[in-house]
């Protein structure tokens, strides 16, 4: 039984006023978790760009659209329930938190099911559809054929490390992602470099690492170590608790979803213009990318439980404190990223391969794709906090826009005037324009929550009321 911290049900740690080590507490164990969980993927694309070559780092590639369909899953039913969790919460409502959880669990099995169904027996017809060549074919399909079988072991992991978080316990999925993050490239290196199974043994050592991860996660919950508790009555479907937990976590979905779409044609793009070898500086440079973003997705995950709970439990002055904390701190992370990235990309890139065309296209790609990095911290940021405060339209808009009506069309246009780079280009620009949208959405939120904080006396956190509704309403309502 692994050490767990256990949550007294009387106090939750999300009620508190210092919000600033609230955040810190919150988005640590989330930065070492992620962290790990990057690592492996570096390490994986590292192995088998070494020991397998550019052909394998482009059949990656071509599947991560598909694996981004099966974490869309996984982050529609995470986000979703987290952003209902901390609001019941905040509003003390603990039975609703927890018929979450486990609504969340059972639609999580039927969801994965479903996804693995629809693409284990057509896997040649995804690939081909991305963009596959003869060449790249072999190496996608086998590494696809394995990752899909275990989407089961992903959505759920996805789901409960959520859960966790939303009830203030980041520490539980922390130990998660580094407990797979790690397995996962011990196994690489078993597999791929000592017993030689190139793809093959990536996807094995990412399926056996998300299983664990899954596995730990589960005992959390269902030994009594959590503070939300499952039980047989929980794991029913409420459909009001679905329709509250799609309503949010759809926008993670779509824009999963919309993600693989445009990373699709964004695939076909780089390949007509540029061949295999831009597909694999392209593969090389979404490894970068997942380094880069990570600290604004961290202080997002940090910042939303956060914001939930004192969202429904009025504590506006709190939840918009928090808003600026976050907001400072990713945006001077993605600061320090886009000088290191734009400036020294080289050595970053070596890392990966010593194949000098690969490297040669990978730094020019990197310092176009990088030129908004400066803006993603805002970006994420804002995304996360329309999910925090049940905002499903704004979260909807912000998570279809970019790669949607920005991204594509933009592609589509920017190849035709300038080619390869056109497509490189493309990214900077649909990332400025989603921080002008970001801006403009979240201005009333701003606004309502200084509205509702004046008189209140800072370091102030009223006490939460003995009940609320059971769905708390939306900002401004």
């Amino acid at each position: 039984m692994p050490n767990m911290q256990n949550q007294k049900r009387g106090h939750n740690v999300l009620d508190t006023d210092r919000i600033g080590w609230l955040l810190v507490k919150l988005t640590t164990p989330a930065f070492f978790g992620m962290f790990v969980q990057t690592l492996y993927n570096v390490v994986n694309t590292i192995f088998i760009g070494q020991f397998v070559g550019p052909l394998g780092i482009a059949g990656l590639s071509i599947v991560f659209p598909l694996q981004m369909l099966a974490m869309g899953i996984g982050m529609m039913v995470g986000m979703g329930g987290s952003s209902l969790i901390s609001r019941f919460l905040g509003a003390g409502d603990v039975t609703s938190a927890e018929r979450t959880v486990g609504n969340g669990i059972s639609i999580g099995i039927i969801l994965s099911l479903a996804i693995t169904a629809a693409v284990l027996p057509l896997v040649n017809f995804w690939l081909r559809l991305i963009g596959a060549s003869d060449a790249v074919l072999p190496y996608a399909r086998d590494y696809l054929v394995i990752v899909i079988s275990g989407t089961i072991f992903n959505v759920f992991a996805m789901s409960l490390l959520n859960f966790a978080r939303a009830e203030g316990n980041a520490r539980v999925g922390m130990t998660a992602m580094i407990i797979g993050g790690v397995l996962n490239i011990i196994l690489d290196a078993v597999f791929i470099i000592w017993m030689g199974m190139g793809v093959t043994g990536a996807a094995l050592g990412t399926v056996i690492g998300q299983f664990v991860s899954m596995v730990y996660l589960w005992s959390y919950y269902f030994t009594g170590s959590s503070y939300l508790k499952i039980s047989m009555r929980t794991l029913r479907l409420d459909f009001r608790i679905l329709k509250q937990m799609f309503a949010i976590g759809l926008a993670s979905f779509v824009q999963t979803i919309a993600g693989s779409l445009s990373a699709m044609i964004l695939i076909n793009m780089v390949v007509r213009y540029g061949g295999d070898v831009a597909l694999g500086a392209f593969g090389i440079i979404q490894r970068v990318m997942m380094f880069a973003i990570m600290p604004g997705i961290v202080f997002g995950q940090g910042v939303q439980p956060i914001l939930g709970f004192n969202y429904g439990a009025r504590r506006y002055h709190l939840a918009l404190k928090a808003i600026y904390l976050a907001a400072i701190f990713s945006t001077s992370f993605s600061l320090a990223a886009f000088f290191i990235l734009y400036f020294f990309p080289e050595p970053i890139l070596r890392i990966f391969t010593s194949d000098e065309p690969l490297l040669e296209m990978g730094i020019h790609a990197s310092r176009l794709i990088f030129l908004s990095m400066p803006v993603m911290g805002g970006v994420m940021i804002g995304q996360m906090i329309f999910q925090a405060l049940g905002k499903a339209m704004q979260a909807f808009i912000t998570a279809i826009v970019r790669p949607i009506v920005f991204l594509i069309p933009i592609v589509l246009l920017m190849s035709r005037l300038w080619q390869l780079d056109g497509v490189f280009l493309s990214f900077p620009l649909s990332d400025v324009l989603t921080l002008i949208l970001v801006l403009s959405l979240l201005s009333p939120i701003i606004s309502f929550f200084r509205k509702h904080s004046k008189g209140v006396p800072a370091g102030t956190a009223e006490s939460i009321p003995a009940q609320r509704p059971p769905y708390p309403p939306a900002v401004g309502e």
